[in-house]
């Protein structure tokens, strides 16, 4: 359209001119800008008017103006509106400058039409502001409603999206649920196919179990029976050996019986014209062999038939040698008779025929042995002198236990606590002893410390307070304390001549030298040494315990000093090795004493008690590997203080032992068991070729002590 055309070269026009070219801007004011700055830059039409150009000048052209410069009743109609006009003045002024309608076409026109013009222009202006706020509201709002509208279908989007997801999320946990429930199912399956599998191992285990169970108990069965078989035959095994036993000891009680006939058979020999020393001799071996047999039963187990046969040939041997001897002495006793009488008749025919005084009669003085030594026999039972002895002494300790019973069974704990620091106190020091006799520089610190070790024993017996333990202990804590603090040292005295003696014989001294000085000042506990030592050692009394009947085997060799535990006798090495030990120990206490004591008192148990051991145990019959055992370790301990004692005396007795005593006890070794023999014999060979018994091994010397 010619119109439409006009209108754009207008704009171009305007959009050329200088204030064309100028920067609009709207809210210039709310800027607070400068007004005149803007008058330099080149002006800018608003991004809306093309589009003010395209829709809304086509409309105000439709009715064409009667000229181009009186306005058209669109404008006029659009400046009627006050609504769609901006009211305010300030934009109005300021769009006046920017909103001119025509170029100036000249300058030399006049003021009126000018100003005319530019009032034209300023309304057209203010239409187009107008409708350009207008279209910017109704683009708005209907940008807000297109707005609004999409979100809305957004919205319903993301509900339905929501709402389809939810139905998926379910049909996915569904899917799942049966999913898992599936294999929740497979797995049952599994296990229980895994567990019908399991019982049916397990049934078939247990059959299997059953069927070897039942196998088991039948051998089980058949080991019980075995055992108790075997239990039975060793039950009848031990009261056969039992009753063999019992007849052994009845057979040696005979033999000891008819030895003692034998013995009793020495009235007679002035009638008889025979030797009976080898009768007797025969008679001793006969009794030893029966003793061999038992001992070495008793290590053993049990005699066997051979054993008792071979007792009961020795028996009736025994008989035959007896019933032989009687019948020589009936014969002899009737010659005797017969000699007598035709004696008194000669004399009688004398009498009648002398007429003098009688003639004097002298009597023969007894026969001697060779060398005036009187053949006796030798004993089997030990003197009742000393067993009076032996008993009084046991009984004496069995008074003190008693004393001292109700501390040991006490159930008080200070009372225990008492008993234990009295035991510690009375032996920890006993102990000590060994530990010096052990030293190597015994010569340089041992009498001292025996001196300190003896004053604490002493104090302890004498009532005074010693310290045991980190505290002070005394006797007078309890009524029995002195009795159980005696009976403890005693005991503890036996036990390291059993222990530490056996192992070491150079501690026999130092031991010794203390028990001689505690038991110069306490007799009592000298008294209860003895009966320890008797009790453990029956040799050193010297005593033979004789078997009793009903007695069991077990308890008679605790009698006779072997060790049983769990029915099993020690072995004879060990039983000889603690024999020696203590006996060691006491033939050291009857030749020391202690020098700081009173010199001038005679010993409690001196070197006559010793001496009486001797001779009482060469009286009676040997034992094998005993009493070797033993007389080698009496006379290598004491043999030096018995030979400056009883001098010539005491060479009488070795040569007695060297040639009447070594016979028997040669006869009674066997052959596994002549160690001990052979010892003894180089010793005392040794000293009969010296004249002269050496000192012991580890004797206190003078200079022991001036240490």
């Amino acid at each position: 359209m010619p119109s439409e055309g006009r209108c754009w070269e207008t704009l171009q026009a305007l959009r050329s001119s200088n204030k064309g070219r100028l920067c609009y801007h709207r809210d210039w004011l709310l800027r607070g800008e400068d007004v005149l700055e803007e008058c330099m830059t080149l002006p800018k039409l608003s991004s809306y008017s093309g589009w003010v150009v395209d829709h809304v000048l086509p409309h105000t052209q439709e009715n064409p103006a009667p000229s181009e410069t009186s306005p058209s009743p669109r404008y006029t109609s659009a400046l009627d509106q006050p609504s769609c006009v901006p009211k305010s003045p300030v934009r109005n002024s300021a769009f006046l400058p920017a909103s001119p309608a025509t170029p100036n076409r000249t300058k030399d026109k006049q003021e009126s039409p000018h100003t005319e013009s530019m009032v034209l222009q300023s309304s057209r202006g203010i239409e187009v502001e107008g409708c350009i706020r207008m279209y910017e509201l109704v683009h708005r709002m209907k940008g807000t409603d297109g707005l609004r509208q999409w979100q809305e279908e957004q919205e319903k989007k993301v509900r339905a999206l929501s709402e389809m997801a939810s139905e998926q999320l379910k049909r996915f946990d569904e899917r799942k649920e049966l999913k898992q429930h599936k294999e929740f199912q497979d797995l049952r399956e599994v296990m229980e196919k895994s567990s019908r599998e399991a019982l049916g191992h397990q049934e078939k285990l247990k059959a299997e179990h059953r069927h070897r169970a039942k196998i088991l108990n039948l051998k089980l069965r058949e080991a019980e029976q075995q055992r108790l078989k075997q239990a039975e035959q060793e039950r009848l095994r031990r009261e056969e050996g039992q009753g063999r036993l019992r007849s052994l000891y009845a057979l040696q009680e005979e033999v000891l019986q008819l030895s003692q006939q034998l013995d009793a058979s020495e009235q007679h020999r002035d009638l008889l014209q025979i030797d009976l020393a080898a009768s007797r001799t025969r008679g001793n071996q006969l009794c030893s062999l029966i003793s061999g047999i038992i001992r070495a039963t008793s290590e053993s187990g049990y005699p066997t038939a051979e054993n008792q046969a071979e007792a009961e040939r020795a028996l009736q041997e025994m008989r035959d040698l007896l019933t032989n001897l009687g019948q020589q002495i009936t014969r002899a006793c009737e010659d005797k008779k017969r000699q007598d009488e035709e004696e008194a008749q000669v004399k009688l025919q004398e009498s009648q025929m002398q007429q003098g005084p009688e003639a004097r009669k002298a009597s023969p003085a007894p026969s001697q042995g060779p060398g005036g030594k009187q053949n006796e026999d030798l004993q089997v039972k030990v003197q009742d002198s000393t067993m009076q002895w032996y008993q009084q002494l046991q009984d004496a300790a069995t008074q003190c236990v008693l004393a001292f019973e109700g501390l040991t069974n006490s159930k008080d704990s200070q009372a225990k606590k008492i008993k234990m620091d009295l035991q510690k106190a009375a032996t920890i020091p006993v102990s000590q002893i060994s530990t010096i006799a052990g030293c190597k520089d015994v010569v340089l610190m041992a009498g001292s410390k025996l001196k300190e070790i003896f004053d604490k024993i002493h104090s302890l017996l004498s009532g005074k307070p010693v310290h045991s333990g980190g505290r002070a202990v005394s006797v007078t804590l309890t009524p029995q304390g002195l009795d159980f603090v005696q009976y403890k040292l005693a005991e503890k005295f036996v036990k390291q001549g059993e222990e530490e003696v056996a192992s070491h014989h150079e501690a026999a001294f130092p031991i010794a030298v203390v028990a001689s000085g505690i038991w110069e000042l306490h007799p009592r506990v000298g008294d209860l040494i003895l009966a320890h030592l008797h009790k453990k050692c029956p040799y050193s009394v010297p005593f033979y315990p004789a078997f009793k009947e009903g007695m069991a085997l077990e308890d008679y060799q605790r009698l006779l000093g072997y060790q049983v535990k769990d029915s099993k006798v020690e072995q004879q090495d060990n039983f000889l090795k603690r024999m020696s030990g203590m006996i060691r120990l006491y033939a050291a206490i009857i030749q020391l004493r202690w020098p700081y004591g009173n010199q001038q008192e005679v010993h409690p148990h001196g070197l006559n008690h010793g001496w009486r051991w001797l001779a009482q145990i060469l009286n009676m019959e040997p034992l094998s590997d005993v009493t070797a055992t033993l007389l080698f370790d009496f006379l290598e301990v004491c043999g030096n203080a018995l030979m400056k004692q009883y001098q010539g005396q005491f060479w009488k007795m070795i040569i007695l032992i060297k040639e009447d005593y070594f016979p028997r006890i040669e006869a009674i070794t066997s052959a596994g068991q002549r160690g001990s023999f052979i010892r003894l014999k180089q010793f005392l060979e040794k000293c009969l070729q010296r004249k002269e018994i050496p000192v012991p091994k580890g004797f206190l010397t003078s200079s022991f002590w001036r240490s």
